[in-house]
């Protein structure tokens, strides 16, 4: 379960004195508590599920890709350097990426599976793909893909 993973991340940064390790750790266990808090009030006493933490994990990386484009435009190498620090760290809590060609052929298998004909029924393949591989791709890209494979 991730949220060991996180303890013992942390516990080993503490011991190792990888103090950029246990700040990204930290950085990952506070958004963690802070969608637990945010899930309450939806009767999740018990914290996110999983796959939402998956999820979680993944906004983050999205966010740091952002922000190192954003530094190198301006110039801050270190910072740049520091966010990418970061993603390595959130990385190594998520399954296996899985790499472009498998990524095209989840896609074709999910339009086979949903039987959609058109870009009308994108929902219903982003759907099966979300379900299937949360964590395993980057949504962002995987769109793009759907919409082609549903207009060729």
């Amino acid at each position: 379960m991730l949220r060991e993973r996180f303890t013992q991340a942390m516990k080993d940064a503490m011991k190792a004195k990888d103090t950029q390790t246990l700040s990204a750790v930290r950085m990952i266990m506070a958004e963690l508590k802070k969608r637990d808090i945010d899930a309450r009030p939806k009767g999740q006493m018990d914290g996110i599920p999983e796959a939402e933490i998956g999820s979680m994990l993944q906004t983050m990386v999205k966010q740091r890709r952002e922000s190192v484009t954003l530094y190198r435009q301006g110039g801050r190498e270190e910072l740049a350097a520091q966010e990418e620090a970061e993603i390595a760290v959130i990385m190594s809590f998520l399954p296996k990426q899985l790499t472009e060609d498998e990524t095209k052929a989840a896609v074709a298998q999910a339009v086979a599976d949903t039987g959609a004909a058109s870009v009308k029924d994108m929902g219903k393949v982003m759907a099966v793909l979300k379900d299937k591989y949360t964590g395993q791709m980057d949504f962002s890209t995987v769109g793009p893909l759907v919409k082609a494979a549903l207009n060729g």
